[in-house]
């Protein structure tokens, strides 16, 4: 006996599914919070006496919450920003790293980097010659700055909890050696989320489609981990 001709098209997904959009918007303002508040409470407490940021970078909050510190007006606004930024980049940060994981999609976006590819990448980026044809493949310097700012992330939240409450989180101090040593490191953790940044934001701009995709969801691709049904034709049972 026969069987039918069936088939079946292979399921299609946006570049960016919804869940990765919601979690990318947040995951952006609440940087940008982190960073002004962060200023703000480098500002009453600088590390580099040589280094300072202007006050329209600056967010603070209510003065008369600051005199409660005894420090500089808009310091514990500052404060409070900051660790209200930091539990939604801790919590959205985990979704994020968990929907990676389960769909695949850390592994397929991110994976393999190769040495010769990224050299390759760099020197056509540097000859001008960058291609963005393909917003739906990420190019090897772009898949080591993904891993990179996540792994840059998870050491500013290792670091903060350190400085936050150095007795609680002793284990966490011992990382670092000391105190001091935990603020250079987030403060140059800090440096490197903000050259991110203004890398992210200049190659959006240059091609602006990659913008578009993250509020549209961008092209539809199909999804790698399902399979078409496609049945052979003319098929005799148990062949």
């Amino acid at each position: 006996m026969q069987m039918a001709d069936t088939a079946r098209a292979q399921p299609v997904r946006r570049l960016h599914p919804g869940p990765i959009r919601v979690m990318h918007w947040i995951n952006a303002i609440m940087i940008l919070i982190m960073i002004g508040s962060g200023f703000k409470i480098y500002e009453n407490q600088p590390i580099f006496s040589w280094i300072r940021f202007p006050a329209f970078l600056l967010i603070g909050g209510d003065p008369e919450v600051a005199y409660k510190y005894n420090s500089d007006p808009g310091f514990g606004g500052a404060l409070q920003w900051h660790f209200m930024a930091m539990w939604f980049v801790v919590i959205n940060g985990l979704a994020y790293l968990t929907y990676g994981f389960a769909t695949g999609r850390l592994r397929r976006k991110m994976l393999p980097i190769r040495p010769r590819e990224v050299l390759e990448t760099i020197r056509e980026a540097l000859r001008f010659r960058l291609s963005h044809d393909d917003i739906t493949v990420y190019n090897a310097v772009q898949k080591l700055l993904y891993i990179g700012i996540i792994l840059v992330v998870i050491m500013q939240v290792t670091s903060g909890l350190a400085i936050w409450k150095p007795v609680q989180f002793s284990s966490l101090m011992y990382l670092f050696r000391n105190f001091e040593t935990a603020r250079v490191v987030h403060f140059l953790g800090m440096s490197a989320i903000c050259l991110f940044l203004a890398v992210h934001v200049t190659l959006a701009l240059v091609a602006p489609r990659t913008l578009l995709a993250m509020i549209t969801g961008g092209p539809p691709v199909s999804d790698p981990q399902l399979t078409p049904i496609v049945a052979t034709p003319n098929a005799q049972p148990g062949e």
